[in-house]
């Protein structure tokens, strides 16, 4: 799937890889990104080839936030249709959060408001030691409101007091000692490199595994153990074994084998090393 906007291609590994593609105005978004976004996740929600994706943006910056273009003509909207254009944008931050796959951020340049945002949605993020990230809404009026339940779970209510208020730049290591990034490289080598790592990785995994791992965490994240939790867990455990790729992961283990999702090409690759 290929738009001005947004690039969705799909390797032969099970990997999607979305590109933001406006790298003239740094990646900022407006309706129609937000819109091919939204399409484009719920595209790869609906793939099951697929394992994992990659978002990253073109050019320079990752995403500088929101497009000014965009921002003037809601400055003239009505309080109702305000309310759609933030909800459209809330649904589209949720298609990402909510993916059900591995999502991966590799962030350099500006990852400003939304774009920031963004990448709080995604599982794991690499970033480049001198990408600036800000939530600089406060500076025009306005709060990163759509965006805040993301952010927050990824960097924290503490630092979120500061950065919210402030508006203040920061750069790559003050993002990892955050949280917010679980990944600091220095150029585009390394990078790419952290990120081949943990793509072989997930090579490795058992996909529909990984996706019950990921609704364990949506599931269960910041909530309170009850009896009813434990119960629903015990459930998938035994739901999960029955399952013919379970078996065929314990049965790889016990025989020094690898499993059958690991391409014959990985398991060439891997004799070879």
């Amino acid at each position: 799937m290929t738009n001005t906007t947004v690039i969705l291609e799909n390797d032969d590994n099970g990997i999607a890889w979305v590109t933001l593609n406006r790298p003239d105005v740094h990646n900022a978004f407006d309706e129609m990104m937000i819109a091919k976004l939204r399409e484009v996740f719920q595209t790869i929600t609906e793939d099951n080839s697929c394992r994992a994706v990659v978002l990253r943006g073109a050019g320079k910056s990752f995403s500088a936030g929101a497009d000014l273009g965009w921002m003037t003509r809601t400055a003239d909207f009505s309080h109702t249709e305000n309310l759609a254009d933030a909800e459209y944008l809330a649904s589209m931050l949720n298609e990402l959060y909510s993916l059900n796959k591995l999502t991966i951020a590799c962030v350099k340049g500006a990852a400003f408001g939304g774009g920031l945002g963004l990448i709080s949605c995604c599982d794991i993020v690499i970033a480049d030691e001198n990408t600036t990230f800000a939530l600089s809404e406060v500076k025009i009026g306005l709060i990163p409101a759509t965006i805040s339940p993301y952010v927050l779970a990824a960097m924290g209510g503490r630092n979120a007091r500061r950065y919210f208020q402030t508006g203040e730049r920061f750069t790559g290591q003050r993002a990892y000692d955050m949280g917010l990034v679980h990944d600091v490289t220095q150029g585009a080598d390394e990078m790419e490199r952290q990120l081949t790592m943990i793509l072989d990785h997930v090579k490795t995994a058992g996909p529909f595994a990984m996706r019950e791992a990921k609704r364990l965490i949506l599931d269960y994240a910041d909530r309170p153990i009850t009896p009813t939790m434990m119960e629903n867990s015990a459930e998938r455990i035994a739901a999960i074994r029955a399952r013919p790729e379970a078996k065929e992961g314990l049965q790889a283990f016990l025989e020094k084998r690898k499993p059958s999702w690991i391409s014959q090409k990985r398991e060439t690759d891997e004799g070879d090393a």
